[in-house]
């Protein structure tokens, strides 16, 4: 796994700057060249309805096809589209990257990326957690476990998964636009 922390002077300012993670092929979890991303307390939710706040900001940023929910604990990935994850209540530990991957924890506010092909897995939550998902324009998610027939599929179809116009927080010159096209 690959770590890096973004703070290029030449990249626009955003309130918060995502931290990077490049989590390896195992051979069971595709995972993917492109970055896996996790903003730190991205969208203030303060007040009113969290699930709408997060929603509405994906929206606004073109990433659609929402739901609300929690993160399944056993381990999947989704071969044909990338994912955003907002936590709008609680908090849980989650494994990305797969069974070789890193445990994170997620609090209200985070926002993480996953690229077609990334791992992940809810190891524990706290009772009232809740996610939102959403994902860019293009086919609807499927959720792929880790057999080797999804292996084969998923290493097919992930390079073919569409770069996205826009960052889900920040819009189009956010740091997503910037940092997977630095990768593709």
């Amino acid at each position: 796994m690959t770590v890096t922390y973004h703070s290029d002077p030449s990249t626009p300012s955003f309130k918060i700057k995502p931290v990077s993670f490049v989590f390896a092929d195992d051979g069971s979890v595709p995972n993917n060249r492109l970055p896996f991303l996790l903003y730190k307390s991205a969208i203030a939710l303060e007040n009113g309805n969290p699930e709408q706040a997060i929603e509405d900001t994906f929206h606004a940023n073109g990433w659609g096809q929402t739901w609300r929910n929690g993160i399944f604990d056993y381990l999947h990935y989704h071969a044909t589209v990338h994912e955003v994850l907002g936590v709008a209540r609680g908090r849980a530990l989650v494994r990305f990257g797969g069974d070789h991957g890193e445990d994170f924890e997620i609090r209200k506010g985070d926002v993480a990326i996953l690229p077609a092909g990334t791992g992940h897995q809810r190891l524990s939550a706290s009772d009232d957690f809740v996610v939102v998902g959403a994902y860019p324009p293009g086919p609807q998610m499927q959720i792929s476990r880790p057999t080797p027939e999804n292996y084969r599929l998923a290493v097919q179809s992930i390079p073919e998964v569409a770069l996205p116009d826009t960052d889900p927080v920040y819009g189009s010159r956010g740091p997503l636009v910037e940092l997977w096209k630095k990768r593709s």
